[in-house]
């Protein structure tokens, strides 16, 4: 399994699978495009609105379900390159074992709460299907976030999983 480089100036980086990399910045990228295409979409809305009067009808449902989709293809990204929001101010001057262990133990926190956000999220997700749960104004079926959402989650585990073992080899070192 190669290792790749720590992608970021974390303060504590570990190495990755170059696999995981590359997967979790396909995500990112889906998130970018959907990010993207909702901002476009936005400006077109308020323009129509403004000079016709005629808003982009459900624009906002599109927001709403697209906001969702981005948020997390982020994560993954964001956990690989270990951009969550890190105080270290009683921390500072601790050694990197000590800092390991506890990057390691906040992995184990985000690990565990996110399994259990997976774990409830998929049968959510076959309820929104099952009873046709749609948006108000388009009808777009709910269920249809849930395709991208429900990856993404799962390799936001799967990302944590390699983070945390990563810092628990680094603690050993």
């Amino acid at each position: 399994m190669a290792e790749a480089e720590p992608l970021t100036e974390h303060p504590h980086p570990v190495p990755v699978p170059g696999w995981l990399v590359a997967l979790c910045r396909w995500f990112a990228v889906i998130g970018g495009l959907v990010l993207l295409g909702m901002m476009i979409m936005t400006v077109v809305s308020v323009t129509r609105r403004t000079l016709f009067g005629a808003p982009i009808p459900g624009d906002f449902e599109m927001v709403e379900l697209g906001s969702a989709i981005a948020v997390f293809c982020f994560l993954p990204w964001c956990q690989i390159t270990g951009g969550n929001v890190l105080v270290d101010f009683f921390t500072m001057k601790s050694g990197p074992r000590t800092n390991h262990l506890l990057e390691a133990l906040g992995d184990l926190t985000y690990l565990l709460i996110g399994a259990l956000i997976l774990w409830r999220m998929i049968p959510g997700a076959m309820e929104f299907h099952d009873y046709g749960e749609q948006t108000m104004v388009l009808r777009i079926p709910i269920w249809w976030a849930f395709t991208v959402i429900l990856p993404a989650m799962a390799l936001l585990i799967v990302t944590i999983f390699f983070t945390l073992a990563g810092h628990l080899k680094e603690a050993r070192a």
